[in-house]
């Protein structure tokens, strides 16, 4: 009897890569019942394909194209068409930063997921680390959602909190929380792969 096909991970990312590299240590180590199948970059020389490329995981550039926010319709067929190739069964947003259009999110729709580090809805967009700071709350933290057309507005799917402290800098702050997303992204990751996510709306039951 074959034995059952792992669930396959395409992961898109543009910068450093210290979430994806996470997620494929927790797999390598069994962690997560799963495979990465395909990294995709939009940057050339990123930290995300450097990572990928040590680990001898299948790993591509592809052009993003001439607008600086956003994937154009060429770039985004192609994307579209190296995970379908791949044959994925989730997309794992790594640090990547251009606005996904409803082409992509139809093709894999409820199947692409994103990090976010804030506790959403507050804080959306760029630098949620320091908007919190600025703000003065008292608790911030991590955001797993699915990725819609909104800004960081897709159903949540798991959160978890990160104190503000008394002589907090941005910096100091964003590190401690990149520490929750590296256990908070994972254990999310592991859930889908373990068929233990269910979607109805926007209310998602994760059985732990």
């Amino acid at each position: 009897m074959a034995a059952a096909q792992k669930f396959r991970l395409g992961v898109l990312g543009s910068g450093k890569g210290s979430n994806f590299a996470v997620i494929a240590d927790a797999i390598a180590s069994g962690n997560i019942p799963a495979e990465i199948a395909l990294v995709v970059s939009d940057v050339e020389n990123s930290g995300i394909l450097e990572h990928a490329r040590k680990r001898n995981l299948p790993a591509r550039f592809i052009p993003p194209g001439k607008f600086r926010t956003k994937l154009d319709e060429d770039a985004e067929r192609a994307f579209i068409a190296a995970m379908q190739e791949a044959k994925v069964d989730l997309i794992v947003l790594a640090g990547f930063m251009r606005i996904l259009k409803g082409e992509f999110l139809r093709a894999f729709a409820d199947r692409v997921i994103n990090i976010h580090p804030s506790l959403l809805p507050a804080f959306p967009g760029l630098e949620a680390w320091k908007q919190a700071l600025d703000y003065g709350v008292k608790v911030t933290g991590c955001t797993v959602h699915f990725v819609e057309q909104g800004i960081d507005s897709g159903p949540i799917i798991g959160q978890q909190t990160v104190p503000v402290l008394p002589g907090d800098t941005a910096a100091t702050l964003h590190v401690r929380i990149q520490t929750a997303e590296h256990e908070l992204y994972p254990a999310a990751v592991a859930a889908f792969a373990r068929g233990e996510i269910t979607v109805q709306g926007r209310q998602i039951a994760w059985r732990r």
